[in-house]
């Protein structure tokens, strides 16, 4: 019998909903830094085994956004849970019970959707006792279908996670082509491990007033050629991710050219330069242009 279906990874930002998603596909594909909201699309990536195939959905984390940005970020995470067989609720293991988490549940509780209470980051607490008690209040909010303790960073637990997931799923096809890894089109992937590198390069000196787009990418016979566009709101912010000399720019490029050349399995030329637009994350056309803005039903 072979099982298929749709998984969505849901919480608060920072919960490693990311770093889940790339231990179970074995490679890299969703960006993870220490920043809050560094997943800003809907983004899904394929797990194939012998006889099942799982399509998890990895979601921005669910906040309160204070720009259009923010808030498109949470509505695209809210309605993704509508459409999908299984729901994996993400929270932090040494975290106490948070008024947030608790929100995130009352959503949940209108869907029929089944819903796995994960508790991850386990690698990173010693007081199970402590644990067990924060996490108390969520069983009680809600009737989960199970509940997990794993560590996404070291893969504990993980594969029997996966197993009790693929007893929930229901018969079906393969969605996808065998060794497909994700819906999103490879420069989809590229613009965000240079993203990924922009967060990683600046620390907090510039916010998450940063977007990546492709403006050309050519195949040739031995390499691959890339000129992309970091985007930011202030001329001062375009300082910042230049660098002196243009060093922070080149350091950028050079850590985010090795992600792209382990996707694409070919050596790859990646020239980046920075351009202001200001307030983009509240102007509807920016956010359009950007890959942003929801699609009209």
């Amino acid at each position: 019998m072979f099982r298929s279906g749709f998984i969505a990874i849901i919480g608060e930002p920072n919960v490693g909903k990311s770093t889940f998603l790339n231990q179970v596909l074995g490679q890299k594909l969703a960006i993870v830094t220490d920043k809050p909201q560094t997943t800003r699309n809907v983004f899904s990536g394929i797990f194939n085994g012998e006889d099942c195939q799982f399509v998890f959905i990895d979601t921005p984390g669910i906040h309160h956004g204070k720009t259009k940005l923010g808030r498109y970020m949470s509505e695209a995470a809210i309605n993704t849970i509508k459409m999908v067989d299984l729901v994996l609720f993400f929270v932090n293991a040494y975290d106490d019970v948070k008024s947030s988490n608790l929100e995130i549940l009352e959503i949940l509780k209108t869907i029929k959707t089944p819903i796995f209470l994960i508790i991850n980051k386990l690698d990173a607490i010693k007081d199970i006792p402590r644990m067990q008690k924060a996490i108390a209040p969520y069983k009680e909010a809600c009737e989960f279908a199970g509940v997990f303790a794993i560590s996404a960073l070291t893969g504990h637990h993980v594969d029997h996670l996966l197993e009790d997931i693929k007893k929930l799923m229901p018969e079906g096809p393969r969605f996808y082509p065998e060794g497909a890894l994700s819906d999103r089109p490879e420069t989809f992937l590229i613009q965000e491990f240079i993203r990924e590198k922009v967060m990683e390069a600046t620390k907090d000196e510039v916010p998450h007033a940063v977007a990546v787009y492709i403006e050309q990418m050519e195949y040739k016979k031995k390499i691959v050629v890339i000129h992309a566009a970091i985007v930011v709101e202030r001329t001062s912010q375009k300082a910042i991710i230049i660098g002196k000399n243009g060093e922070r720019l080149k350091t950028i490029g050079t850590l985010a050219r090795v992600d792209i050349e382990n996707l694409l399995k070919k050596r790859t030329y990646l020239e980046l330069f920075c351009k202001v637009e200001a307030d983009w994350r509240n102007r509807d056309y920016h956010l359009k242009d950007l890959g942003y803005k929801p699609e009209k039903d």
